[in-house]
């Protein structure tokens, strides 16, 4: 695609960074095959393509974004499907991250709008903040029928049925390995997971230091920063990262660290972006650091060489979160292990598409959100599963919203199957579920 930006435009780093990713782009069209709200909405403008050339001529004429343009660019999920699909490799998660945060610094949302976004900056990437929220959210939803904006709806059935108590194993502390120690760790406890599901950390550090991990939550380190970066502000996104960074490398340039460990694929994909997020800041070496050895939990478990177990007759459908097999390009282990682990795997028809979950996009977007949710639901509970396993947090409360099918973390199912509880998840209804010991 032919650019036509000034040299003056060139000397600022994101526009340099889109004029190389806007050069790649042939018009091949093939990133609309894959893209969700192009197949919901069937409008040019909400595809891939469409963006790019919105976004094109926004930043190539410096002009003030207009409602039309910001509406489409909103609609983006972000799912990074088109990157997967571009046989030219472009690189359109830099370039809508960028529109993004053009759009926040320049374009003035109606007040509605801009208190959401507010709000949900305010609350989401902040624990205790957000467990207060699910639990007001909980006392409004039997009033759900007088919110006037679907928005404010999406908000009162995103709280959980239950909202489980702080996990004291998300302190800052170390867990020393019950098996000969191969790693020393860094778990990412993370921030919205923290106050909608604790097993998943639970489960996270027992099945480590049973393959012989040191565990250690770091003193400073909190949210990865995912949800304010993809509403385009930079400010706060930039800042938590930047906590994390510091409380990592202190552990790096302390008693060292193999890895960084990611339960949460969302998060996963941003920390891995940490030093491109970072490369022209002060903290770009350390940056780069971190992103080098950031990795999605099912990466280290693979070079954990976990056990096999006996084949059992449950029957997973492994849901691919798109912030793993797109962002990620991770694929094929958290199947492998399921595998491993014994249990029978199978995919729904189109695993590609996203369920609708996107970080705050169900919450921005109930609509379009709801339509792909129904539809990832229907191509699950086609296969008929006993259990709906995922890798990230977002997409377990999105698909779980509709269905009765339990849906688990994968890493919750491969520590029950090398020794942990069965996932709370999974207990009979009205069966009491047992206390699961702080694991100091």
């Amino acid at each position: 695609m032919q650019t036509t930006f000034t040299e003056d435009q060139l000397k600022d780093p994101g526009i340099q960074r889109a004029n190389e990713i806007l050069r790649a782009c042939v018009h091949c069209g093939f990133c609309t095959a894959t893209c969700p709200t192009y197949q919901v909405l069937g409008d040019e403008l909400d595809s891939p393509r469409g963006r790019i050339y919105q976004i094109k001529d926004m930043l190539e004429n410096e002009r003030v974004p207009d409602a039309k343009t910001v509406k489409h660019i909103d609609r983006c999920l972000s799912c990074l499907a088109c990157m997967t699909t571009c046989p030219s490799g472009v690189h359109y998660m830099h370039l809508v991250d960028h529109a993004r945060e053009y759009i926040e610094e320049n374009y003035k949302r109606p007040m509605g709008d801009r208190v959401l976004r507010w709000v949900l900056a305010q609350i989401l990437p902040y624990p205790m903040r957000f467990r207060w929220a699910l639990i007001g959210a909980k006392l409004g939803r039997p009033f759900r029928f007088l919110m006037p904006d679907a928005r404010l709806r999406a908000m009162l059935d995103m709280a959980p049925k239950s909202i489980p108590p702080v996990s004291r194993n998300d302190d800052p502390q170390s867990f020393t390995p019950t098996a000969e120690k191969k790693m020393r760790v860094a778990l990412m406890t993370g921030c919205a997971q923290k106050a909608l599901n604790t097993d998943i950390n639970d489960a996270t550090i027992r099945l480590l230091t049973r393959l012989g991990c040191e565990v250690v939550v770091a003193e400073g380190a909190g949210c990865c920063g995912a949800l304010t970066h993809h509403m385009g502000k930079a400010r706060e996104s930039h800042a938590t990262a930047a906590k994390n960074i510091r409380a990592w490398c202190m552990e790096m340039d302390g008693d060292g660290l193999d890895a960084i460990v990611v339960n949460t694929s969302g998060c996963g994909t941003t920390v891995k972006d940490y030093g491109h997020m970072f490369r022209n800041d002060a903290l770009a070496n350390d940056a780069a650091r971190v992103s080098g050895i950031a990795v999605d939990v099912s990466e280290v478990l693979m070079k954990l060489d976990m056990p096999e177990s006996a084949d059992k007759e449950t029957v997973v459908a492994y849901h691919a979160a798109c912030s793993l097999q797109h962002g990620q390009q991770i694929k094929t282990y958290p199947k492998d292990l399921l595998k491993r682990a014994g249990f029978k795997v199978v995919e729904p028809a189109d695993s590609h598409l996203c369920c609708g979950s996107a970080g705050t996009y169900n919450l921005m977007q109930p609509e379009i959100s709801g339509q792909l949710k129904a539809r990832k639901v229907r191509t699950l509970e086609a296969k008929n599963p006993d259990i709906i396993a995922a890798g990230n947090i977002g997409c377990m409360i999105q698909v779980g919203s509709g269905t009765d099918v339990p849906i688990v973390h994968t890493v919750e199912l491969l520590d029950w199957a090398t020794g942990g509880p069965q996932p709370p998840a999974l207990t009979e209804p009205g069966k009491r579920v047992p206390e699961i010991p702080i694991l100091r």
